[in-house]
């Protein structure tokens, strides 16, 4: 699409933070050590690095400059929308989840929130799993 419109595009992949359990009704808790969260955080790096460079590839197979960027420790869709906002983004298009029977009637929460903010427009693609 943004080669067929002559636009900018940039490709964003968002980690979300280790989630730390703070307690149950046991008392039992996990904190995790400043190993786990760096360990953590490398795997996210490593897994965000794979899919910006399939991303590049696939741009560069039909002739497309974009930008590459992680957001790490973030909600996803918060940085999504404050990603496109803040670059002055015209169109964000999100991948959605093949689901099926009652489940396809619902996007992927993190879609939906995208869509709810409704401060830029969305597209919404099928996505090829």
């Amino acid at each position: 699409m943004a080669k067929a419109l002559n636009a900018k595009a940039t490709v964003i992949t968002v980690t979300e933070p280790l989630l730390i359990n703070a307690g149950t009704a046991d008392g039992l808790a996990w904190i995790p050590t400043k190993e786990d969260i760096d360990s953590y955080d490398a795997a996210c790096k490593e897994r965000a690095g794979k899919v910006l460079e399939e991303a590049q590839a696939m741009a560069k197979q039909i002739g497309l400059s974009v930008e590459l960027l992680h957001v790490p420790n973030t909600h996803p869709a918060t940085a999504i929308i404050e990603t496109a906002k803040s670059r002055g983004c015209d169109l964000i298009v999100m991948a959605s989840h093949g689901r099926r029977g009652i489940r396809k009637l619902f996007l992927g929460s993190q879609t939906s929130e995208v869509l709810s903010d409704g401060s830029v427009p969305v597209v919404v693609v099928h996505s090829r799993t």
